[in-house]
This record gives structure tokens, sequence and C-alpha cells, in this order.
């Protein structure tokens, strides 16, 4: 039996728009990781209250490149930035 089939397109897969980002074999972020597992476990699950360990994770992977650097607004993190710099 012939695989051909005449008259359908090929399917050609495309990659995400953010990309995929590797991942951390050399545990070089699982402090972050495991601060931000153990909030969700404390906090029954709610992420809005491990926003702070999130964004810390966030930002180790980007310090490390293990994915793309990007604006924290884009990341959902634009209050807690404009937070942190009314601090200062």
């Amino acid at each position: 039996m012939s695989s051909m089939t005449f008259g359908q397109k090929t399917f050609t897969p495309t990659p995400p728009d953010k990309g995929s980002f590797p991942l951390d074999h050399e545990g070089q972020c699982r402090k972050e990781m495991v601060k931000y597992m153990v909030c969700l476990r404390t906090n029954t699950n709610n992420n809005s209250a491990c926003r702070e360990e999130a964004k810390a994770y966030l930002d180790c992977r980007m310090n490390n490149q293990l994915m793309a650097k990007e604006e924290w607004s884009k990341l959902g993190f634009g209050d807690l930035e404009t937070k942190v710099k009314s601090e200062k």
C-alpha cells in the first residue's frame, strides 16, 4: 500500500511564538524552582500568591541563557517591576 496521497498538503510544523527553551539539565535554577514549588504547595496551588518566586525563577533562567531575555511586562510581571522601583 502506498503512503502517497494526492491533493493533500503536507504538514509542516511551526515552532511556537516564544520558541522552545532548553531544560535545566545542570540544575542552575533548581533553588528558585524548588522555592516556587514549595510556595505553590503551601498556598494550595494559588499561583498569584507565588508571583515573586515565579519572577525569581524566570530571572534565573534568563540570566543563565535558558530562555530569551524578555521585558517583565511582557511576562505579566510589570506590576512587580514598578513595585520594586517605587520601594527604592
